[in-house]
């Protein structure tokens, strides 16, 4: 029984991480240029209708794909969860990938959402506010494309690396 739950918690930190650096991949890379080049009306629509959406994907997949890193480490033979975050023993591979996905997953939740919803206007700020919630979004959603980089290779890395390699 515990090797179901293992692969299902193995499946679902796959699947949530698939969806949520996707998403995050789009919102830096496609929907920014975007969103820079059309018309204020277009803007406006998509600010109503497809950001929150798109963010709301993002988080819970942030939330999924965190939820289930930590629940693989508890059950995995392999790993520890405390072996993992102190890295120790044959699990500092899989801690720095724990580590940096915890500060993403801290990044979403702690600064891009709540600014997020400065911008989009569900939470009611002066106008003045909304560029600085803006930027600062940008900036910690930014530092995340950059961190998932080195995330992604030692997540990875701790399965599939060459025996004796780390």
């Amino acid at each position: 029984m515990e090797a179901y739950l293992e692969l299902l918690f193995r499946w679902g930190h796959f699947l949530a991480g698939i969806a949520w650096i996707g998403i995050l991949y789009y919102f830096n890379f496609i929907q920014a240029a975007y969103l820079k080049v059309v018309t204020p009306e277009a803007k406006a629509e998509a600010f109503q209708h497809l950001v929150p959406n798109a963010l709301a994907w993002f988080r819970y997949a942030a939330l999924w794909t965190w939820v289930f890193g930590i629940l693989l480490l508890l059950t995995s033979k392999e790993y520890s969860l405390g072996e993992a975050f102190l890295f120790q023993g044959d699990s500092k591979v899989i801690g720095m990938g724990a580590w940096l996905g915890t500060i993403m997953f801290f990044n979403v939740w702690m600064i891009i959402w709540p600014n997020q919803k400065k911008v989009l206007g569900m939470v009611e700020v002066l106008a003045e506010e909304k560029p600085r919630a803006a930027r600062i979004a940008l900036l910690a959603s930014r530092t995340n494309v950059v961190l998932s980089i080195p995330m992604l290779f030692f997540m990875a890395a701790a399965g599939h690396a060459p025996a004796g390699l780390f």
